[in-house]
């Protein structure tokens, strides 16, 4: 892969232009401190307060949930913004207006995302839980939102888009990444198989919201709708990345977004269209870009 980028931004020096200039190996570095920094974290936790999780029951209490899921995201989240004000990303160009608009049918996106989001709604089994464990499961689920999307959609594509990359390679490789993410899942002892099935999921689901931003016009939505996510596929299923046990026909209707997401998103692939000309943001002036080659 290679590329060249020059413009306003683009001629930033020391640490904001480094990460001006963007590329893949810059996001997949800057993916990998993250991921370190997230589980050194969840060490920590482990480590100092590590008698107040309930390791065999996690979601059977609202202090397990917060320690053990809760804190380690929201570390990270305040990571991720220092880092993105630290390069002056903040507000613009992450949570400014997408420089590449979506089409129609990228609305497909966010509606399978939502009829999910419903079905698991009203197929939980609510009464498994206390009011405690609820809220705070949604506390968690906030920062799955703030934290992956913020990283995968906002700095990672901020990166790619910067180096020149046209949007289906910012779609596929962003997404990539975000699967990619729950290969940690091996190290909380989960079998091989299931953390395949999980990164085939992960994805289809980061296509889709690949396409919310792009739809929408703003990182907000695809936060919002992993943040409704997360959180109810957890009390669906009792864990994270699990089966679960619950039997609710909703709950098998929702269960076949795993191939929905991925059979959409392979469709998508070849549907996607445009570049960003080295922008991040509508409004910024394009770059005289040479388009890397992936």
């Amino acid at each position: 892969m290679s590329g060249n980028a020059s413009g306003n931004h683009g001629n930033r020096t020391g640490w904001a232009g480094f990460w001006d200039r963007g590329g893949w190996w810059k996001a997949i570095a800057f993916v990998v401190v993250y991921l370190a920094v997230y589980l050194g974290v969840g060490w920590v936790i482990d480590k100092t307060a590590g008698d107040a999780i309930d390791f065999d029951d996690v979601f059977g209490d609202p202090l397990s949930v917060f320690l053990a899921v809760a804190l380690p995201l929201i570390i990270g989240s305040i990571v991720l913004f220092a880092f993105a004000a630290s390069v002056r990303w903040l507000p613009r160009p992450l949570f400014g207006r997408q420089p590449v608009t979506g089409r129609w049918w990228m609305w497909v996106a966010p509606a399978l995302v939502v009829i999910t989001f419903v079905l698991r709604l009203f197929g939980i089994d609510w009464a498994a839980y206390t009011g405690g464990v609820i809220a705070t499961t949604f506390l968690a689920g906030l920062f799955v939102g703030i934290a992956e999307e913020v990283l995968t959609r906002g700095i990672v594509v901020t990166l790619l888009r910067r180096h020149g990359y046209r949007e289906w390679a910012v779609a596929v490789l962003s997404s990539l990444v975000f699967a990619l993410l729950h290969t940690t899942n091996l190290l909380s002892g989960q079998a091989l198989v299931t953390v395949l099935g999980t990164i085939g999921f992960a994805f289809g689901f980061g296509m889709m919201m690949y396409l919310t931003l792009r739809v929408t016009g703003n990182l907000v939505w695809p936060i919002i709708l992993h943040a409704l996510t997360d959180p109810s596929t957890i009390l669906a299923t009792g864990g994270i990345d699990v089966a679960g046990s619950n039997q609710s026909p909703l709950l098998t209707f929702a269960g076949l977004s795993t191939f929905v997401f991925l059979i959409f998103a392979l469709i998508a692939m070849i549907f996607i269209r445009g570049t960003a000309n080295g922008r991040a943001a509508a409004g910024e002036p394009e770059l005289h870009t040479t388009v890397p080659t992936v």
